[in-house]
């Protein structure tokens, strides 16, 4: 079965802004487990049921593709959409006010003080993006990354570069994006870690001004023995002088291979080290609780470093930190990949890579505060959905045998390791 973007609009705001309560999709309906798909009624998504079970309406494969062009299209893609997510709520996707442009600008930050920190983390990010997008297109060998960029009336925009079908990547993206906007309150609660408050200072139910700078990238390849891997690092600010940077970058194997998960880990201990002995112990913590995929009892990965709410000392300090986070991905995730792509595998193994890509969309749809805070801020849909890989499946009652590798990646991602000892 194929999802086409509208369709898969509507599966997320169903499940990933609702939670687990009813929910309420105009105007093509109601997306139901159980029901087998979108339907005129409300139904509900509670967690009552086994999990196989409530996902048993779903087709053993899925590929996501997306229309093209999203922009300047006559189909819905192209015009605001409106929905009733919960009871009482409204929330308007505003997708027709991103403006491709065919030369990206020299700067998305408008009327930016040379010198700030909006204009420096968004060279950064975009250097960033330039150096890792070269690197991961001399591993593949094959594909080169397709760049689209846009503006916004707004103000910013942002510049998407996706790879995909290439000889090593299945799908792998790059994202740079720079926002300006309102949140709501329920948009700053998905900003935020841990219920820290970044509406001081607002009436009750007020809008919050912001500035939002990251760059994300997820990077999904062929081989089932070569892992997936995530990072994102970003810079937030209100029109009221708050401030604070998050990020962190994360690995997903679908086969364990300890050599791998101990080199990935020894470099962004090596990378916090160099500016705080607490980060690593803290932050690797931190990433195994925030990629539980709670209705799993599973973490996505075996997860990496992931920080938020950063704002315990000087700017340029958790500038540097982040900086350093992100321009340590190649040698972090290269080595792997290199060592991985060309090992033999059969097709048992593959259909557990796409297994394991099922929990990969699972969290992303439904946890992951980026997702969410991309919805419902109007970003661009084809740059929120960058994440999914190409293709992921879903088996019933699916059980790996005792004593097999992939129960041994299974018992991994439920209780995490120390991989550094």
């Amino acid at each position: 079965m194929v999802f086409t973007l509208p369709q898969l609009h509507d599966f997320i705001i169903a499940i990933s802004l609702h939670g687990a309560a009813r929910s309420h999709i105009n105007p093509v309906g109601d997306y139901c487990p159980g029901r087998g798909g979108f339907q005129g009624r409300t139904c509900n998504f509670r967690g009552e049921s086994p999990m196989d079970e409530m996902l048993g309406f779903v087709p053993s494969v899925h590929r996501w593709t997306s229309p093209r062009p999203l922009l300047g299209s006559t189909g819905r893609d192209a015009r605001p959409l409106r929905g009733d997510l919960v009871p009482g709520t409204r929330a308007r996707m505003m997708l027709d006010d991103h403006v491709a442009v065919s030369e990206k600008p020299d700067t998305l930050v408008r009327s930016g003080q040379p010198g700030s920190m909006q204009v420096r983390f968004e060279e950064m990010i975009r250097n960033a993006q330039d150096s890792i997008c070269a690197g991961i297109e001399r591993v593949d060998g094959g594909a080169s990354f397709h760049e689209d960029a846009w503006v916004r009336e707004s103000g910013g925009g942002g510049i998407s570069r996706v790879l995909q079908d290439g000889n090593v990547f299945e799908k792998a993206g790059v994202n740079v994006s720079v926002v300006y906007g309102t949140m709501p309150p329920e948009a700053v609660k998905a900003a935020s870690a841990r219920g820290v408050t970044r509406d001081v200072g607002y009436a009750p139910g007020e809008k919050v001004p912001f500035f939002a700078c990251g760059i994300s990238s997820v990077m999904h390849p062929r081989n089932p023995m070569a892992p997936t891997v995530h990072f994102n690092y970003r810079f937030f600010e209100t029109d009221r002088g708050l401030w604070w940077f998050g990020g962190g970058t994360d690995l997903t194997p679908s086969y364990l291979f300890e050599e791998d998960a101990k080199h990935f880990h020894s470099v962004y201990k090596s990378t916090c080290d160099r500016h705080d002995l607490t980060y690593y112990p803290k932050f690797k913590a931190w990433c195994d609780d925030y990629f539980l995929i709670p209705h799993r009892q599973e973490r996505r990965g075996i997860g990496g470093i992931f920080f938020d709410d950063l704002n315990d000392r000087e700017q340029d300090k958790i500038f540097a930190f982040s900086s350093d986070c992100c321009n340590s991905f190649l040698d972090a995730y290269v080595p792997i990949i290199e060592r991985r792509k060309n090992m033999s595998f059969n097709d048992e193994q593959k259909a557990w890579q796409q297994l394991r890509r099922g929990r990969y969309v699972e969290f992303n749809l439904v946890y992951d505060r980026g997702t969410v805070f991309g919805l419902k801020t109007g970003g661009r849909i084809e740059s929120i959905l960058m994440s999914l890989p190409l293709t992921a499946r879903w088996e019933y009652d699916q059980h790996p045998a005792p004593g097999s590798p992939e129960e041994e990646l299974l018992s991994v991602v439920k209780e995490p390791r120390n991989w550094l000892g």
